[in-house]
């Protein structure tokens, strides 16, 4: 599985809830450019209408040999998730403050996926207890490494 882009803010600004593994249907100059590493993941997002689910907003470069038929850099594009899935999106969506965000955009057997989650928006304070909480997790390892260095 080959990394292509990931949303690093995604888990500093939102609670992550639940994951899910989706497909997107692309254009062939898209799927060059992603092939290459041209995404932008930052203030996207997944909109639910009408049964479906639309990835909008992620800025995917116009690929640079291609010609006059290139594509729109942040044109909607459709994801591929199956009925229950996105009955399960819906339904949660519609509660008090979550959304789905993009994570992660990915090579797996050769097809482009995107891993998406159910997430809720961090407060201020939250970001603030992660930074402390992840602060005293790394001094401490730091120290029982420290401890346990073998002389």
């Amino acid at each position: 599985m080959k990394v292509l882009a990931t949303n690093r803010k995604a888990y500093h600004d939102f609670e992550i809830f639940e994951k899910f593994e989706a497909g997107i249907s692309l254009l062939g100059t898209e799927v060059k450019s992603a092939k290459n590493g041209k995404i932008n993941l930052k203030d996207s997002h997944v909109k639910i209408r009408d049964g479906e689910a639309f990835f909008i907003n992620c800025h995917i470069s116009p690929y640079t040999q291609a010609n006059i038929e290139n594509h729109d850099p942040t044109r909607t594009r459709k994801l591929l998730l199956h009925k229950r899935e996105i009955n399960k999106l819906m339904g949660k969506t519609n509660e008090k403050g979550l959304t789905v965000i993009p994570l992660k955009f990915y090579l797996k057997n050769n097809l482009i996926k995107l891993e998406i989650a159910l997430a809720r928006g961090k407060k201020l304070h939250d970001k603030r207890e992660t930074i402390k909480r992840k602060d005293m997790e790394r001094d401490i390892n730091r120290d029982l490494k420290n401890k346990y260095k073998i002389k």
